[in-house]
């Protein structure tokens, strides 16, 4: 499997591109490993991230995502604090406790609830096989805003869907024109944004933002070689690439280079902390 995140309408600098590249290497994965993905989306709120009481991910910005970190199966406790604090003690978002399965695969988000208070939410991923000549797309409510509609082509396919719920629906590969709107209604909120829906591929859409700001985005997260025999990923037999992620890439309008490795050595020290945890 290969993983990587996409900020909807992002542009991207050229060192911002480069430091990306750094977190698409491959992650020395044990057997057995979780693998966990944190996403921010609390707009205008640079914040430090807090593994097991280590900051792990320093000066961390708004629409841009780490991971996936390999980690061995277990219990640890995230925080999320201001930017530079001196320690985890007071967080403006948790701390809270996540179970990470072996070979599970996860996402946390920093985000909005619906009254648009800072909170936290947990998803795991589907990373099972995908019948063949299939793809699948999971959409996820992180924002401010009441409930909503998922348009494709301008007709509801997700209804009703309220912050921190999802929903996923199984696809014919293709490229969809997406938008999000008020449930009932089909003028959008965000979009329409094109979304590509591939084989053998788990694509994943986060509304995050606050709608009475006016600054409501999509994140775009997939997660690849899912497929099913017979398989397209070359190499492989099944369709598999190895079975575990291999990589995640990031693209954030003005995230500077030195933020994205800032990132990586932190995520190295979280995954020495984890190793040395009875």
């Amino acid at each position: 499997m290969r993983s990587r995140i996409l900020t909807a309408g992002a542009g991207a600098s050229a060192a911002a591109l480069a430091a990306a590249i750094v977190l698409a290497v491959p992650a020395q994965a044990a057997e057995g490993d979780a693998h966990l993905s944190v996403l921010h989306g609390v707009p205008g709120l640079t914040v430090d991230v807090w593994v097991n009481g280590a900051r792990t991910l320093d000066d961390f910005t708004p629409g841009t995502l780490a991971g996936p970190l390999a980690l061995p199966p277990g219990a640890y406790d995230l925080a999320i604090t201001a930017s530079d604090a001196a320690d985890a003690s007071a967080p403006v978002i948790g701390p809270v406790t996540v179970t990470l399965a072996a070979n599970g695969n996860y996402t946390a988000v920093a985000n909005l609830d619906a009254a648009g208070k800072p909170t936290a939410n947990f998803f795991t991923n589907d990373v099972s096989r995908i019948d063949a000549g299939k793809g699948k797309l999971t959409v996820r409510h992180t924002a401010a805003a009441p409930a909503v509609d998922v348009l494709a082509g301008g007709t509801a396919v997700v209804t009703n869907l309220a912050n921190p719920n999802e929903q996923t629906l199984t696809l014919d590969p293709g490229t969809i024109s997406a938008a999000v709107a008020a449930t009932g209604t089909t003028a959008p909120v965000i979009g329409p944004a094109d979304v590509t829906v591939a084989e053998g591929t788990h694509t994943i859409v986060y509304a995050w933002g606050s709608l009475a700001d006016k600054n409501l985005q999509l994140a775009v997260q997939t997660i690849e070689g899912l497929h099913s025999a017979p398989g397209s990923v070359p190499g492989a037999l099944d369709g598999s690439s190895g079975g575990v992620p291999t990589g995640q890439m990031v693209l954030g309008g003005g995230l500077a280079a030195a933020t994205l490795l800032l990132i990586v050595v932190g995520l190295g020290k979280v995954r020495t902390s984890a190793a040395r945890k009875p």
